[in-house]
């Protein structure tokens, strides 16, 4: 067992390997619903992360700025799918969460315009609705670039990294 202290001082017992999500939703519907990522023992963790060990949690929604940083980084996922809906050979570099939103830079021949943004917005929704499974996994640095071989973008990201370096990459839905 799994010693989990709140912030209110109260302390619950859950399974080792119990994802954060489920202690969330043990907790508060309510704040799961709101959850945007926790704190464990001073470390910002996805709600699908599991505690392996005792535990001081904060729960994080959108009123907390680390909160923000993760909707607006699960957001520019989302714009990111969007895009590639409406220009499949658009060749994705970076997309970051900034402290006051997010972007997704892009390299494209497309323009994209009040009507292009638009669209893009409406798919984001769409998306969204959807509530398709996020999935985080990671990978050496040999395999990060022979994924991307045809994304000089992200092969020059991944270049600078260490060589032992372990990447991590989201995948929503199937795509």
């Amino acid at each position: 067992m799994v010693k989990v202290t709140l912030k209110d001082g109260k302390v619950i017992e859950v399974a080792k390997g119990t994802s954060y999500a489920e202690i969330v939703k043990g907790i508060s519907m309510k704040l799961y619903k709101d959850a945007c990522v926790v704190r464990a023992n001073g470390d910002l963790h996805d709600l699908r992360d599991a505690a392996d060990e005792d535990v001081t949690l904060e729960v994080l929604t959108f009123d907390d700025k680390d909160g923000k940083k993760a909707f607006w980084h699960t957001s520019s996922h989302i714009l990111a799918q969007a895009v590639l809906k409406f220009i499949p050979d658009a060749k994705l570099t970076i997309g970051p969460s900034i402290d006051n939103g997010f972007y997704y830079d892009i390299d494209t021949d497309v323009v994209i315009d009040d009507a292009m943004i638009e669209k893009l917005e409406k798919e984001m929704k769409e998306i969204a609705k959807k509530d398709l499974a996020l999935s985080r996994f990671d990978l050496p640095k040999a395999e990060a670039l022979a994924r991307y071989t045809d994304n000089e973008f992200k092969t020059e990201l991944i270049n600078e990294l260490p060589e032992d370096a372990v990447i991590s990459f989201y995948q929503q839905g199937e795509e």
